[in-house]
């Protein structure tokens, strides 16, 4: 059976929830923690939850970094979610400093004191995409997702960021660039706006 895309397990990732997701839009998932898996992927999601450094551990003790960064070399689509959107990024400071993958230039900060904006940053929001992202086709601007983190992801080149969001502060909610996508907020448990996302991703070649 042709599978239409591989979900990476880290074994800290949110998997259920995203593969309940692409299931009911209609496609074939394969959830894999195998670094051979990835060889011959034609595209990945990466989901994450829970802390940076135990995400990171998990791909290496699994041997699945070379393998995600090949893929993104050989023009794959991938799409990092939350925690796996951070990982894309060169580090993170989030209890003590940790390497991340190294697909984009920048740091994962943790928001500074926010007044009367609570941290983590829970709940809905909305996005506020730039125009012309195949990623957010049919989404529009205004929309709302649900986000759970304390941390966000500071590029360094903000031709990157595909998708802000305002929390005290203005945040990339999503980055993308040539065939590498991350999100911040979870589209698995976004509804419709999650739904719609998720198929425009699977769409992109």
């Amino acid at each position: 059976m042709k599978v239409d895309a591989l979900l990476v397990d880290a074994g800290t990732g949110n998997l259920h929830s995203v593969y309940n997701a692409l299931q009911a839009a209609g496609f074939s998932i394969q959830i894999t923690s195998h670094p051979d898996d990835l060889a011959g992927a034609g595209r990945v999601i990466l989901p994450g939850v829970g802390a940076f450094a135990s995400f990171m551990g998990g791909l290496r003790e699994h041997e699945l970094v070379e393998p995600l960064k090949e893929l993104v070399l050989r023009g794959s689509p991938l799409l990092g979610i939350c925690v796996g959107m951070q990982a894309l990024f060169e580090m993170s400071e989030e209890k003590g400093l940790h390497a991340g993958l190294g697909l984009l230039s920048g740091q994962v900060k943790h928001f500074p004191p926010l007044g009367e904006y609570k941290v983590p940053h829970t709940g809905w929001n909305q996005l506020w995409p730039a125009a012309g992202i195949p990623l957010f086709n049919g989404i529009p601007a205004g929309s709302y997702a649900y986000f759970n983190h304390t941390y966000f992801c500071l590029p360094s080149d903000c031709a990157q960021i595909c998708s802000t969001t305002d929390y005290g502060i203005c945040f990339a909610s999503a980055v993308c660039h040539d065939n590498l996508y991350g999100v911040q907020f979870h589209p698995e448990k976004s509804q419709q706006v999650g739904q719609r996302l998720l198929q425009n991703f699977m769409k992109i070649s």
